[in-house]
Order: structure tokens, then sequence, then C-alpha cells
């Protein structure tokens, strides 16, 4: 059986027709391409010469925390004194903790500090810990372009808890001028200023390696 439709209506029948050249022309226009964020890598490279050793004792990179609104991937700026923005098309390669422990093993490997600097997914009992607390790790755009880095380091000792595990604290911040306001400049300026708190760090870490207390068992 042959149902017919009977548009009586002018002003229906345009309306009908509109929609469906409406329809048509969409389905025929070029699809646009998903917008895609743009990684950045923070990963400060040690070029000076190693040190001579001190200890044969293996030391382990312990878990990295990142104060928020830090603690993403993507870039922070600061607008405000209590204004923060986050950057979604703009995003590290990696999470910062994960990026800034990396970057400090393989800076405290290449300083030939310790007989060997491993990350956490070593399974060989630590007897000492390199622990790290990023409290700044952003752009500051309230004055001018500014990348801020504030980062904590916790040198401890695995011992019997009759002792202070605490060996030594050290706290950096850095701040170094951006010559604009690009993403890319952002993270020149973010590996810059890690780059100099390492460089700062090592030297205390050499102290504390030529006279660490005695660990559990020994």
């Amino acid at each position: 059986m042959r149902v017919k439709v009977m548009l009586r209506s002018t002003p229906l029948k345009f309306f009908i027709c509109g929609m469906l050249v409406a329809i048509l022309a969409a389905c025929s226009l070029p699809k646009q391409p998903a917008v895609q964020a743009t990684s950045w890598m923070i990963q400060p490279e040690r070029t000076g010469l190693p040190y001579k050793p001190r200890t044969e004792i293996w030391l382990k990179i312990g878990s990295v925390s990142v104060a928020p609104p830090s603690d993403g991937k993507s870039m922070v700026y600061r607008l405000g004194d209590q204004r923060y923005e986050k950057d979604f098309y703009n995003i590290y390669s990696t999470i910062p903790s994960e990026m800034i422990g990396n970057a400090t093993r393989q800076w405290i490997n290449n300083a030939n500090i310790f007989s060997a600097a491993v990350g956490q997914s070593n399974s060989f009992f630590p007897f000492y810990t390199l622990q790290a607390t990023v409290e700044e790790f952003y752009g500051d755009y309230r004055v001018r372009p500014e990348a801020v880095v504030t980062l904590e380091f916790f040198l401890t000792v695995t011992n019997s808890g009759k002792t202070n595990p605490i060996i030594g604290t050290n706290r950096y911040t850095k701040r170094i001028a951006l010559k604009d306001n690009t993403p890319g400049a952002l993270a020149a300026g973010q590996q810059q200023a890690l780059a100099e708190i390492l460089q700062q760090y090592e030297v205390e870490l050499y102290k504390y390696a030529g006279n660490l207390p005695k660990p559990i068992g020994q």
C-alpha cells in the first residue's frame, strides 16, 4: 500500500526543503581536523666533569610530589596573586612528578656521586633514598614573564628507627626571565631553572655522600 503525503501548505514545503538542503550541505562539508595538543619535555642534561666517587652505595630516587595546580600534564600560567590558568593545548610529555624524577636520577648518575641512582621501579632494598617536593612549577606573567621552579630535596637513610632517618633537606627556588610569552619559552625557562637547581644540589649531595650514616644492618 502506498501512502502519499500531500504538502498543502507552501510555507511548510519551503521549510522542509530548506532543512533537506541544510542537511545535505552539512554532510558535504570537509571535516575539520581535531586540534592537537603540543607536548613539551623538561629534561636538563649535565655536561660537567663527574665527581670522584665517595661511596659504592646505590641511591634510590623515591617519590616526587608536585603541589597543585602544577601536578597535571597541562602547562600552568600564573596571571594574578590567586589566579592560575591551565593550558590544555600545551602539555608536558609526562606528568611533572615523573619528568622531574627522571631528570634528577639521570643528573645524579652523570655526576657519579653514588655508585648508581635508580628509579622507584627497581626492586632492590634501598639503604638511602632521595625524595623531592615540587612546590612551584609554572609560568608567572603578573609583571614580566618568568619560569618559576621551587624544589625541596629530602635525603634519608633506612635505619632501625632509633635515630632520625633524615640526612639532609635542601630547598631551592629559581626564577628565569623569559624572552616572550610563548609555551616554548616557558619550557626552555623551566628546563634552565631545573638545571640550575640540580647543579646547586649536586654540591650538597656530594658532601652528604662523603659522610653517610650507617644504614640498618651495617
